[in-house]
């Protein structure tokens, strides 16, 4: 094994392209119950992006290394934990950044990824699927035949949207800004697609389901997408906002004069702080099963930079933001 570990960090806040650096440090022996990780592949994120502008600059020390997800093989084990895992492929979460060579990580939650499941495959395997599946099947609950309607549908996590309610049933109305994922949502499992650049969002919706709006909805935009999204919902309907493309927060004091539906905001953090470790492998063993049947697939990378150059790879990502595929770190 190498001596040092190569990292990525940030040590002020700023745009990623100019304050991410590079770095070299001793590579820190597991603790008990610990694993260490040498990292294969890491997707790069908006969630991976946003923290080093400042947004949360409140619960972060610096400096910071970035990345939720990834997915790498066990070298070595801290005390209490099976030498099995040595060798095997895991995703290393809820443990230190993953933009670093080696990712020491609680052995209890690291997840064991099979054979059937590509390295590309289990390194974006976390925050949006484990997000789309939350949603759909624990926020929301929905049944078969429910009508959904998400908007920013063509993103990497409303293609995900798009499988899942193939699978569970849902009438999915997928909402974008232009033709250019039309076809790809509908072969995905999208019932519908509405162009907001040439339809009137809830007249459409309304026309699309006799008048009574959507079961539900998911935002993903904020701002006045987000606002006008959370009108289309019926009102014993459930509305759930996640994200905030757009950089423009949500007015909720519209929301409440325009829809009587049940409105929330999720966060993928807060679920794991509740969920135990069961609840947590079991949730990634259901994912990874619709993996291995095909059911859900996730779109290739985009491009391939080599971690040293994870500022140019943040660029090309920001860049390129709604292109199919993700930026990788190797």
């Amino acid at each position: 094994m190498c001596v040092d570990n190569e990292y990525i960090a940030f040590h002020e806040f700023g745009r990623p392209e100019d304050v991410l650096k590079a770095g070299r440090k001793p590579i820190a022996a597991p603790g008990p119950g610990e694993v260490l990780v040498r990292m294969i592949a890491r997707p790069i994120n908006p969630s991976d992006l946003i923290p080093v502008g400042g947004a949360y600059s409140h619960r972060i020390t610096l400096p910071c290394i970035p990345g939720y997800e990834g997915v790498g093989i066990v070298e070595d084990a801290g005390q209490g934990v099976s030498r099995e895992l040595l060798g095997r492929r895991v995703l290393p979460l809820r443990g230190e950044g993953t933009w670093q060579q080696f990712v020491r990580a609680p052995a209890q939650w690291a997840v064991v990824i099979p054979d059937g499941v590509t390295d590309d495959e289990a390194a974006q395997l976390y925050i949006n699927p484990m997000t789309a599946w939350l949603i759909c099947r624990e926020i929301l609950g929905l049944k078969p035949g429910a009508v959904l309607a998400v908007n920013a549908c063509g993103s990497a996590l409303g293609r995900i949207i798009a499988q899942l309610c193939r699978i569970l049933g849902v009438r999915l109305i997928a909402v974008t800004r232009n033709d250019r994922h039309t076809q790809e949502l509908l072969g995905l499992g999208a019932a519908s697609v509405i162009n907001t650049e040439e339809i009137s969002l809830r007249p459409a919706i309304l026309e699309l389901t006799g008048g009574w709006g959507a079961d539900a909805a998911v935002d993903m935009i904020g701002g006045r997408p987000g606002t006008e999204l959370a009108r289309c919902v019926r009102g014993d309907g459930n509305y759930v906002t996640l994200g905030l493309l757009s950089g423009v927060p949500l007015d909720w004091a519209e929301i409440r004069r325009g829809t009587a539906a049940r409105a929330t905001m999720f966060h993928l953090r807060h679920w794991n702080q509740a969920a135990g470790i069961q609840v947590w492998q079991d949730t990634f063993r259901e994912l990874i099963s619709l993996i291995l049947m095909k059911e859900l697939e996730l779109q290739p990378p985009r491009a391939r930079f080599e971690l040293q150059r994870a500022a140019e790879a943040a660029r090309a990502a920001k860049v390129s933001r709604g292109a199919p595929g993700k930026c990788f770190l190797m």
